[in-house]
């Protein structure tokens, strides 16, 4: 395996962990704040879109670069 196929693999799990941690931090702060399950929604949403963002942005660079 070349160097630049472990950064791309590590990349890839970094992100997975990445998104699993954000989603954790707004669980958590949903149960601290006591939210309930519309709050609960909606902070998995707005938060959520911004991963989302994030994540589609890095999707669409590569796309457009040919990686």
């Amino acid at each position: 395996m070349r160097l630049a196929e472990i950064e791309a693999l590590m990349l890839n799990i970094g992100m997975v962990i990445f998104a699993g941690f954000i989603f954790f931090i707004i669980y958590d702060l949903a149960k601290k704040s006591n939210a309930g399950k519309f709050g609960t929604f909606i902070l998995f949403f707005v938060l959520g879109l911004g991963l989302a963002a994030f994540l589609l942005k890095t999707i669409l660079v590569a796309v457009i670069e040919g990686g």
